[in-house]
């Protein structure tokens, strides 16, 4: 009975599980909906100011504009995008352990030396690297709670004030790139300076270009001075939208798998206090017979 007992436990623990999990796909999956929304609006637009911007500024001398000053990388900044809740998957952890990568491969020494700072925003990129005892600089685990292009640009300007002192000498962001609902990038690329194209070998048997040359008014480098810190500004928020959208759809999935787990172990639970409470019978059965042929006997 006690083994009955213990089974019929479980059973209530479990189907209470998946009831909670089931209960958390259906939110992220309605949260998934609004945030799917928000990223495919913005990249479009952010997409084609990056590469309006790269046309632009590969036509410009050096020293155009300090946001595209090319430095010896002495001392960076890793900006980690994660999520400030759990229970999606291995999310967080891909993030973190995708930032962590790319400062073991391109900026070991600088690491040893004291000069990689993290700008987390997410509460477990934050966690994560306080722990470490990184240099985490601020705390942005409220801009969740209030996601908009001016909250996010906030972050944006300290981060670009910052390389304009000589803070940093280069500033990367890590982030989870939203595709689908069971799928994200992860995506390490160059925040600041802004990135040039690379210039492509010349093909002699192709005479096309693909450089547009745009007719601008006041001037060429009055406008790319307003559009860099505008596309700077877009880039991360454009990040945060992805990182946001991906969380939830990693939640959605990981609570889609719990909840086949949880009826999977269901199965096995009822089919094991099945067969105790068989035996238990049988038991009684084999006990009540003995007994009654016991007192025949007598």
């Amino acid at each position: 009975m006690a083994n009955l007992k213990e089974v019929r436990n479980r059973i209530k623990s479990v189907s209470s599980t998946q009831q909670i999990t089931k209960a958390m796909k259906m939110v992220s999956a309605a949260k998934l909906k609004r945030a799917t929304n928000a990223i495919v609006q913005l990249r479009p637009y952010a997409n084609k100011l990056k590469e309006l911007l790269a046309n632009l500024s590969a036509s410009l001398e050096d020293g155009s504009s300090p946001f595209l000053e090319e430095r010896e990388p002495n001392r960076v900044l890793i900006i980690v995008v994660s999520s400030n809740r759990g229970l999606a998957g291995a999310f967080n952890a891909n993030v973190i352990k995708t930032a962590n990568n790319l400062i073991a491969e391109k900026y070991g020494n600088q690491l040893r030396a004291g000069n990689v700072s993290i700008v987390a925003i997410g509460k477990k990129s934050q966690e994560y690297y306080q722990r470490r005892k990184y240099n985490v600089i601020g705390n942005n685990n409220d801009l969740y709670l209030n996601l908009n292009f001016e909250n996010t640009a906030t972050i944006t300007q300290s981060i670009m004030d910052g390389f304009l002192k000589g803070e940093y000498d280069r500033v990367e962001l890590v982030y989870n790139q939203f595709k689908n609902a069971a799928m994200q990038i992860l995506v390490a690329e160059q925040l600041i300076p802004v990135p040039k194209p690379e210039k492509k070998a010349e093909n002699k048997k192709d005479t096309k270009t693909t450089q547009i040359d745009y007719i601008l008014e006041p001037s060429k480098e009055q406008i790319v001075e307003q559009l860099i810190p505008k596309n700077i500004k877009t880039q991360l928020y454009k990040a945060v939208l992805d990182s946001n959208a991906s969380e939830h759809g990693a939640r959605m999935t990981a609570m889609d798998k719990a909840t086949d787990n949880a009826g999977e172990l269901l199965k096995a639970l009822k089919l094991s206090y099945n067969q105790a409470r068989q035996a238990a019978i049988t038991t009684e059965l084999t006990e009540i017979v003995s007994g009654a042929a016991a007192l025949s006997g007598a």
